[in-house]
């Protein structure tokens, strides 16, 4: 989406491979996503080895590495370290507030959650302070983020799952525990939802495309704030990741992906 915008996008990955995947999954699909919106401008898109050549200049961070914060803590302090002064540090994390990774951040008027969906089909981005974030950086994302096709909601308390993700932990985790509790089956239960939603896909599809490990860590997450969930989905989702099915990274999840 920032691509879109006719902006120049850097993606910095620890592995060559996923790296390389993505900006090749972003050179394929920015002609279309350019060509649907008006006022669009193809920028450009590079991966880098070094991280601090990734950062060096730009506007806007973005982190979406995996949900867990012994990982995400070390690196914001890392990166508040090395960007310039006035570059917004983001978050995308599913379901930690951006005021759990600031321990080692000496600057945390400039971070905030930033949370992206699916884009570029699922364009709407969340936006929660870390509880000390600059207001005038807040506005200026509210105002900015449009232009590149996305469209920015603001959180305007703490909340574990931002605003929409807050709605859908709660289906999908009904949905899984309808599936748990052997009431029916994953391809039942998207069927049904499809019909009576309209919605292209389905629960279980949905979750096979986010990744069963990071559902399961984002459960994992809810179910430590409140020990009163019911612990079948998160079974259900140990049974699927202890056996290596993720959903469409690996090829079978809840469905089988041959392609």
């Amino acid at each position: 989406m920032f691509a879109s915008g006719g902006a120049e996008v850097r993606i910095h990955d620890l592995s060559d491979e996923v790296r390389a995947a993505a900006v090749a999954y972003v050179e394929e699909t920015l002609p279309g996503v350019v060509a649907a919106r008006d006022g669009a401008s193809a920028g450009t898109v590079r991966g880098e080895t070094d991280l601090e050549a990734a950062v060096a200049g730009a506007w806007l961070v973005v982190e979406a590495i995996p949900e867990r914060l012994d990982l995400k803590t070390p690196l914001f302090g890392r990166l508040d370290a090395i960007v310039a002064a006035d570059t917004i540090l983001a978050t995308n994390s599913s379901s930690y507030a951006s005021r759990l990774v600031v321990g080692e951040v000496e600057h945390p008027e400039r971070v905030l959650n930033v949370h992206f969906y699916m884009p570029p089909q699922q364009n709407a981005v969340d936006l929660m302070s870390d509880g000390r974030t600059d207001p005038a950086v807040i506005d200026l994302l509210l105002e900015v983020l449009p232009r590149y096709g996305v469209h920015p909601f603001l959180a305007r308390r703490e909340s574990t799952g931002f605003i929409f993700n807050r709605i859908w932990a709660a289906i999908k985790r009904e949905a899984l525990a309808v599936v748990a509790d052997g009431v029916s089956t994953p391809e039942d239960v998207d069927a049904m939802w499809q019909v009576n939603s309209g919605a292209p896909a389905g629960p279980f599809r949905m979750m096979d495309q986010i990744g069963l490990d990071v559902v399961l860590d984002i459960e994992e997450h809810y179910a430590a704030e409140d020990p009163h969930l019911p612990e079948g989905p998160r079974r259900l989702l140990r049974e699927y990741v202890d056996a290596g099915h993720l959903g469409v990274k690996t090829g079978r999840g809840f469905y089988r992906y041959d392609d």
